[in-house]
């Protein structure tokens, strides 16, 4: 199976059965993240060096204004897209399987988790997983210590407060904080 395969496979939402050729893949896709954000997080990179890095962890040119502190985790990487002058702080984990789509001047702040895999709820389906995307919009601030959860859209202008659980869509220009995450303000 390709990576372009894999990644058409995983867009398009159908449950993942453990074991199954598209989970070896998984593991295949995983092991080359692990060698790379080694690389990302063990030596010094001058900028460049990050963005020839995140390229390769992609699998795409990343755009020359994304910013990155290391460390960064990822369990995939080819199904993370940034757009332009992208910050994401040290220590963030992004489980991308599913898709993590980033807009345009976005800021995401330390240890922010970005997850988009569930397991099936039936204990004789465990292993099976579901994928959706977690879609980020332009001028968007995520805190410090957000976690974000499989299938959410945050619109456009929002601010995820530092330590919300975002378990639901986002609209835009919204400030959300909490646990789980809910409304705050309008901007």
């Amino acid at each position: 199976m390709t990576t372009e395969e894999f990644i058409r496979v995983m867009d398009s939402g159908d449950v993942i059965p453990g074991g199954s050729p598209i989970h070896e893949k998984m593991h295949e896709l995983s092991q080359e993240a692990i060698r790379i954000t080694m690389e990302i997080n063990n030596a010094y990179h001058n900028h460049d060096e990050i963005i020839a890095l995140m390229s390769e962890l992609t699998g795409c040119k990343v755009d020359e204004t994304l910013g990155l502190f290391p460390p960064f985790y990822t369990d995939c990487g080819k199904n993370i897209r940034f757009g332009k002058r992208v910050f994401v702080n040290s220590g963030c984990k992004f489980q991308d399987q599913g898709g993590i789509i980033v807009g345009d001047d976005v800021l995401i702040g330390h240890n922010c988790v970005i997850a988009t895999l569930n397991h099936v709820m039936d204990p004789d389906r465990r292993a099976d997983m579901i994928p959706a995307p977690v879609r980020i919009g332009n001028k968007v601030w995520v805190g410090a210590n957000v976690t974000i959860l499989q299938g959410v859209t945050i619109g456009d202008g929002a601010i995820i407060a530092a330590g919300a659980v975002v378990n639901k869509d986002v609209p835009p220009r919204t400030i959300v904080g909490g646990v789980p995450a809910r409304v705050l303000k309008q901007i």
